[in-house]
């Protein structure tokens, strides 16, 4: 009884050290987390987020409690207090009661968008509990840095003002956690992500062997060693299709395509590591081809197959393509702390590439242009600067899943036209830049390609592509009317909140279907590599074939 007792005093103890205006506010942020953003969300993920929402809902009221007593405000006293703190807490249990419920509703609105099957629960109990421990951690550290303020003010108060000793013991507190947060706990982490990656990267796959023909990277007389390729590029240059499966299809004559990739072991620096890429592209003739594409990779090196698969078929295997890795890091991971990762990397490539292309006769040379995915997309959008290339221009480039600091695909986006969306924008007469999603929205009409065309491939699904900072205080523009046909009708902006959300969805951004989110289905490049290339000989029937072929193949998962 004794112990029962004790417990039941610290438990109301424990409520009655919580604010009711942080209660308040850390109710309505949970609620608000339930609803749908772009990427459908699992019980773990969901009350991870919920939980990060709660505690700043309830750090936002503690805050506004301090400011308001901090201004000398009347405040709620005896009987009066005790009913609002009953009536908010009532109020709380049950929007968090009615917000859980409705959340597998909120859920199989986006998969129904995306073709997944719908769920049957969205287990919000799991989710509840998940919420509560992770609250529960972030209210521990939030005590800890109160307790760490207090211990530095005090000791300030000695020699300073009361005030200024608060203002200065804060400033270290939040000194000393940020040093820890991001010295010690996060740049750890990713030095220890990076060489875990690295280690993975220099594994050789049982099931890809070194290949004979000369023509390939890695092979006995290519200038680059089997080994050094790295995971990523022995699986980009073994993978793709032989000019006989490429022949089979059209039934006709087609040639093996050509594909170089210089890994990150393969010489010291980004320079030395272009250099040998372009000795490389000159031993295995790609110049002597019709299509020669820089194509920029992911964070950890990867490349899209779907991208340079269909423009090998598209071309009769008459294609060159060259890639260069800088990283091993997963984009998202670049993107929130290092965005400028790979553009040193993206700059050695282009000009290495470009000054040889422009040594060459004009009428004997390929058409030379640019492809990336996600950080490789912005990585290769910097990579050409128009001053640089403007007397004697590249063709042109196919960027798909550009992500949110991309300069050029910002500037084109913020600049559209009046009447058209964010996610599908058009941007003055249409003759340099153009985009598609799911849907071909390439032909449009009275509008001519310049010399230099340029195409982003996007799904208004995307959070890598799509989140913004401003959504803290600021609705985004593809949230209004006429919206996406893969974002949901249920999706709300919430300040703070819709931010929080997009976060977590720039993680999770390759869990999404193929076709959705930041996974690129290939037959959705056919119209872009068409508009791009304009290969010759392609009919509507051999355009219609290729979708169906590629959509019944699918395609290698995103490893970005």
């Amino acid at each position: 009884m004794a112990r029962a007792l004790l417990l039941a005093g610290f438990l109301s103890k424990l409520g009655h050290s919580f604010l009711t205006v942080g209660i308040l506010l850390g109710s309505l942020a949970f609620a608000a987390s339930l609803t749908p953003s772009l990427i459908p969300r699992s019980y773990l993920v969901q009350g991870v987020l919920s939980g990060i929402s709660a505690a700043l809902g309830y750090g936002a009221g503690v805050l506004g409690y301090w400011l308001w007593n901090y201004l000398e405000l009347p405040e709620l006293q005896g009987r009066a207090r005790k009913v609002a703190r009953i009536v908010v807490f009532g109020a709380c249990v049950v929007i968090a009661a009615v917000f859980l419920w409705k959340t597998l509703e909120w859920q199989n609105s986006i998969r129904v968008l995306m073709s997944l099957a719908p769920l049957d629960t969205a287990s919000p109990l799991m989710t509840g509990a998940v919420a509560v421990v992770v609250f529960v951690v972030l209210m521990v550290l939030g005590y800890l840095f109160r307790y760490t303020f207090l211990v530095f003010s005090n000791w300030l108060a000695r020699f300073l003002p009361t005030r200024v000793s608060y203002l200065l013991g804060g400033l270290l507190a939040l000194v000393l956690f940020w040093s820890a947060a991001e010295g010690l706990i996060f740049r750890s982490t990713l030095r220890v992500l990076d060489s875990s990656f690295q280690e993975l990267d220099a594994l050789i796959e049982d099931d890809l062997a070194r290949p004979n023909a000369p023509i390939k990277a890695g092979s006995s007389a290519s200038l680059i060693s089997w080994e050094d390729l790295g995971r990523q590029g022995r699986r980009f240059v073994s993978s793709g299709p032989t000019g006989s499966d490429i022949g089979a299809f059209f039934g006709q004559s087609a040639v093996d395509p050509v594909r170089v990739y210089v890994g990150m072991n393969s010489a010291e620096t980004a320079h030395e590591r272009a250099q040998l890429a372009l000795q490389e592209l000159k031993r295995t003739g790609a110049f002597e081809r019709s299509i020669l594409i820089i194509a920029m990779p992911t964070g950890t090196g990867w490349v899209d197959q779907a991208a340079l698969d269909t423009v090998e078929y598209l071309h009769r295997g008459d294609v060159a393509s060259v890639a260069m890795q800088y990283s091993y890091l997963a984009s998202w991971l670049s993107l929130l702390v290092q965005p400028d990762y790979g553009l040193e990397a993206g700059n050695a490539l282009f000009r290495e590439v470009y000054a040889y292309w422009t040594s060459l006769p004009r009428e004997g040379r390929p058409k030379l242009y640019l492809h990336g995915l996600s950080l490789g997309a912005m990585n290769s959008e910097r990579s050409a600067s128009l001053y640089d290339v403007i007397a004697d221009p590249f063709q042109g480039a196919l960027w798909s899943g550009p992500p949110f600091p991309s300069s050029t695909w910002r500037s084109v986006t913020d600049g559209r036209n009046p009447g058209s969306p964010e996610w599908l924008p058009r941007f003055r007469d249409s003759s340099v830049f153009r985009f598609t999603n799911q849907n071909n929205a390439l032909n449009i009409e009275g509008a001519a390609w310049g010399p230099l065309r340029i195409v982003y491939l996007q799904y208004a699904s995307d959070p890598i592509t799509f989140f913004n900072a401003s959504t803290l205080y600021h609705e985004p523009d593809w949230m209004k009317e006429p919206r996406g046909p893969d974002v949901s009708e249920q999706v709300r902006w919430y300040p703070l909140i819709t931010m929080l959300q997009l976060t977590v969805d720039m993680a999770m951004a390759t869990t999404s279907p193929m076709g959705y989110g930041h996974v690129f289905a290939p037959q959705h490049y056919i119209d872009g590599w068409m508009a791009v290339t304009d290969p010759p000989g392609i009919t509507a029937d051999d355009i219609a074939r290729l979708k169906a072929f590629f959509s019944k193949r699918g395609t290698t998962p995103v490893s970005g």
